[in-house]
């Protein structure tokens, strides 16, 4: 079934950057910033160098491989970030209603209206460009997707009889959100979360690739495209690796998202079946 391949081939992309990027110490030939040998620059791929040597004689190979490390810190955490703000507010603005669902609505929508790039970039134009500073960017800039999908289906639940039988119980209203709605709202969530991964990486590469965001010469796919842009006609391969480890990672949390979408909604697995 479509479901199944989306799984299988998404999760197997996803896990190869995982394991990439999580044993890059053992897998990597040299040091990504150190080691560093001018006459060793532009070395096209071959038996020594697998991926081929940037204009500083550093080894591709090694520096995709930690690479992997920065864009899945990334986009994990800034994702974390924004399920959290969103669960939050939507939850909370759909069971409390009144002037909070007003306030939390209007902000929402005038997330929305901004894109998400352009509020990240002004961000990262405050802080002192780096990990840290790009996690808080990131990770204020879209929860408002998540934010709107929770409140959507917190509202279809708040009326039904086991929520009702949790007031009558004495139930708080945090312990009812927490115990009664949000595990009847977590698939939906787990899919908005994983497709959310591939823009944070995308988000990530852009702003790196901008100066915005990872700084050289730590290995950052998006700085590494920055330096190839001179060396794009005489020396390819500088940009094709990182870009295809790019392209590999996104792709595969597209496919694994939409294959947990079909699995967790009963009524988009009945479409593909």
């Amino acid at each position: 079934m479509k479901f199944r391949a989306n799984l299988v081939i998404g999760g197997a992309l996803f896990a190869t950057v995982v394991v990439a990027g999580a044993l890059a110490p053992f897998l990597a030939h040299t040091d990504p910033v150190m080691d560093a040998n001018l006459m060793n620059a532009e070395v096209a791929p071959g038996s020594e160098f697998w991926f081929g040597t940037d204009a500083q004689g550093r080894d591709i190979y090694s520096r995709v491989l930690y690479g992997a490390r920065i864009s899945l810190t990334v986009g994990i955490v800034s994702q974390l970030i924004n399920t959290v703000i969103g669960v939050c507010l939507g939850l909370s603005a759909a069971y409390w209603g009144g002037w909070w669902d007003d306030f939390v609505s209007g902000l929402t929508n005038l997330m929305l209206a901004i894109p998400s790039l352009i509020f990240a970039l002004a961000i990262m134009a405050i802080l002192t460009p780096g990990l840290t500073s790009l996690l808080i960017a990131l990770g204020l800039t879209n929860w408002s997707y998540t934010c709107r999908l929770s409140r959507a289906s917190a509202l279809s639940l708040k009326g039904q009889g086991y929520v009702q039988a949790a007031k009558v119980l004495g139930y708080g209203d945090i312990r009812i959100m927490l115990t009664q709605i949000l595990p009847n709202i977590l698939g939906p969530i787990i899919v908005i979360g994983t497709l959310g991964m591939g823009g944070a990486v995308l988000a990530e590469a852009s702003l790196s690739f901008l100066g915005l965001g990872i700084r050289p010469p730590f290995p950052s796919w998006g700085s590494m495209l920055s330096d190839a842009r001179d060396q794009i006609t005489t020396a390819p391969w500088i940009s094709i690796f990182p870009g295809l480890a790019i392209f590999m990672t996104v792709l595969g949390l597209n496919l694994l998202g939409d294959g947990l979408r079909d699995i967790l909604d009963p009524q988009s697995r009945a479409r593909t079946a």
